[in-house]
């Protein structure tokens, strides 16, 4: 598992995380600098509902009291619409916050903004990419293309 990531525009471990705004599932906007002072987590990917983001949403909510034991706050970014991240939230029981990012800005800004291929047909979407970002809003690590099954544990690991 690799934590070096200066390629593709990412930020790569030691420089400081892209700040941004965001709309929680909740609808209130929340910052990357409202959260200095404590770890974060912070998860790109692709779409509500859909099996791999599922699997790794659930992983996640399975590992959650560990995961905050260690001080982080875990925070899942896809394109979808605020509506959507209740609806996901609500369905799978989900403990932390989803964050709408309907403009692609913020995955722009971490260069997880990646056109991909399925069945032969060409569109634009988040790759599944963590960042782990320390109490200084510096990145600690970076996860790319992470594999849902094992996301919860490689965050613990690193933590």
């Amino acid at each position: 598992m690799s934590t070096e990531a200066k390629t593709n525009g990412m930020p790569a471990p030691g420089t400081p995380a892209p700040e941004f705004t965001l709309q929680t599932d909740e609808g209130e906007a929340l910052s990357l600098r409202d959260l200095r002072g404590r770890k974060v987590v912070l998860y790109f990917y692709p779409k509500d509902d859909t099996p791999g983001c599922t699997k790794q949403a659930c992983g996640l909510r399975d590992r959650i009291g560990d995961i905050e034991k260690t001080g982080a706050r875990v925070l899942g970014v896809s394109p979808d619409s605020v509506r959507s991240h209740q609806k996901f939230r609500e369905k799978y029981n989900l403990p932390f916050t989803l964050l709408a990012d309907e403009d692609h800005e913020v995955a722009e800004a971490y260069g997880v903004w990646k056109e991909k291929s399925m069945y032969g047909k060409k569109f634009w979407g988040n790759e599944r990419t963590t960042f782990i970002i320390d109490e200084d809003g510096r990145v600690a690590h970076v996860l790319p293309k992470v594999k849902p099954e094992e996301h919860a544990d490689q965050i613990l690991e690193l933590l």
